[in-house]
């Protein structure tokens, strides 16, 4: 595991709350890669950024993912494990890397919680995503109860 700080909890940009915890599961709205409230980078993957770019922006919105489950459950500790994954890619239809971005992601899942951070994963090519971000991760994760 990391030394590392967490980031602060992402603030949602709509409507919704960025997790809802119900019978002992945590649902992650989809997270963008924001640093400080901010976007940290946009465009297409594979036009306006490339694959190590694109995967350090899934581990930048994985992180967020993480640090909304530990503002919703009061913890690190609290997490028992990550369940599932999924890495949005906005990418044009000719990209065939998504998992090699989504990759980002679950290294820092990994990072963060070791072996409970490992996750069944889906990553799934998308027009576009919102703000104009490259990617967002949903993530769904077991919460030990008090």
């Amino acid at each position: 595991m990391t030394d590392r700080k967490l980031p602060p909890p992402p603030v949602p940009q709509g409507h919704y709350l960025p997790v809802v915890v119900h019978g002992g599961i945590a649902y992650v709205a989809g997270i963008t890669p924001r640093v400080n409230g901010q976007l940290a980078v946009r465009g297409t993957v594979g036009r306006d950024l490339t694959v190590p770019e694109a995967r350090d922006a899934a581990a930048t919105a994985a992180s967020n993912a993480i640090s909304a489950v530990v503002d919703a459950i009061g913890g690190l500790d609290r997490i028992q494990r990550c369940l599932r994954m999924t890495v949005f890619v906005a990418c044009g239809p000719d990209f065939v890397d998504h998992s090699k971005v989504a990759d980002g992601g679950s290294e820092v899942l990994r990072d963060w919680l070791g072996e409970r951070g490992v996750v069944a994963r889906s990553a799934v090519g998308v027009a576009s995503l919102p703000s104009g971000a490259p990617v967002e991760v949903e993530l769904t994760v077991a919460v030990a109860t008090r």
